[in-house]
């Protein structure tokens, strides 16, 4: 059987390193440094002058002020006030769907904490306000919360010990995400395969003028696989209403392998249309491969030269490429 505590610990355990370990210029690269509409005490823009120090490596060599440099005989590197809104909320919906199981064992409201963990851990190492929202048919919740990424962590896990007897409402958790007044703020909204539809773009797309968007969308078991869970031989799946067993009968490799082209082309497709309004997909099944994509996207984050697309903007022609 997957040990799947152990999964979440040694996941958690790599987020926390990730976030700890990474330069601040690091981390401003790989999330963005986005202008905001007030002043901000945060270093990296283009704004009123903060510090002057020599360069030293890992610098980025846009930061060199040539002029400076030229009189004091050494490179030097200018740190300037940036213009930044320093707030980023991660929405989760908490709808009883995603209790649903993952190929790894995980629940699919498991993997989408991981991933929200991911974006808190760097959010709260370049000290930006993180604000966590969870949804559901019956309400739209704020936690609170204030510390670093363990507080976080505790929040998150706490929040996340419930009853999980309401449907999912993600048109409630889009509006909510629609009327937030803190322009140009980061949105990560969590959820699970086949939640989010075409009927819901136009939010998307609205979200998406005023809001760096982020749709983290976790892959749920095929209920028609041989074997749907990794290393679990003879599982049962059970709807998650009824909780009566698939019949043995459609549990078939054709079905099997139809659900997953279908699953396949959907995804695909969703990246598309989240691409064309400036938006990004993360799309997996399990923390583990979801932390995976997060390392990548982070590790491609080119924010600062010259014409490179940033890691949340990311235009219409790299639709195809997927978490």
């Amino acid at each position: 059987m997957i040990d799947r505590a152990h999964t979440a610990d040694h996941v958690r355990r790599k987020i926390e390193a990730l976030g700890t370990s990474m330069s601040l210029p690091t981390v401003a690269k790989a999330l963005g440094v986005l202008e905001g509409e007030h002043r901000s005490n945060r270093r990296g823009g283009n704004d009123d002058l903060l510090d002057i120090r020599p360069y030293e490596p890992g610098d980025e060599a846009r930061a060199i002020d040539w002029k400076i440099s030229a009189r004091s005989g050494r490179a030097m590197v200018v740190q300037r006030e940036r213009l930044a809104s320093g707030r980023v909320y991660l929405l989760m919906d908490a709808g009883r769907e995603m209790t649903a199981s993952c190929p790894s064992g995980e629940t699919a409201y498991a993997v989408a904490a991981n991933a929200l963990c991911m974006f808190a851990a760097l959010s709260l190492r370049r000290s930006d306000d993180v604000s966590l929202v969870l949804g559901d048919a019956a309400s739209i919740t704020r936690v609170p919360f204030h510390g670093g990424l363990a507080q976080f962590e505790r929040t998150l896990d706490r929040a996340l010990d419930r009853a999980w007897d309401h449907a999912r409402n993600l048109d409630a958790l889009l509006d909510y995400a629609v009327h937030l007044r803190d322009r140009d703020a980061l949105v990560v909204i969590a959820s699970c395969e086949q939640a989010l539809t075409r009927d819901h773009l136009p939010l998307i797309r609205r979200i998406a003028r005023t809001h760096p968007l982020v749709v983290i969308d976790v892959g749920t078991v095929n209920p028609f696989a041989a074997q749907p869970l990794d290393g679990v031989t003879r599982a049962h799946v059970v709807d998650g209403t009824s909780g009566r067993r698939v019949p043995a009968l459609l549990r078939n490799e054709a079905l099997a392998q139809e659900t997953e082209r279908h699953r396949a082309f959907e995804v695909t497709s969703l990246t598309q249309e989240l691409a064309r309004c400036g938006a990004r997909l993360m799309h997996a099944s399990s923390s583990a491969r979801m932390f995976a994509g997060f390392v990548r996207l982070v590790s491609l984050s080119r924010f600062g030269a010259p014409g490179a697309p940033t890691v949340l903007r990311t235009p219409a022609r790299q639709g195809k490429e997927r978490a």
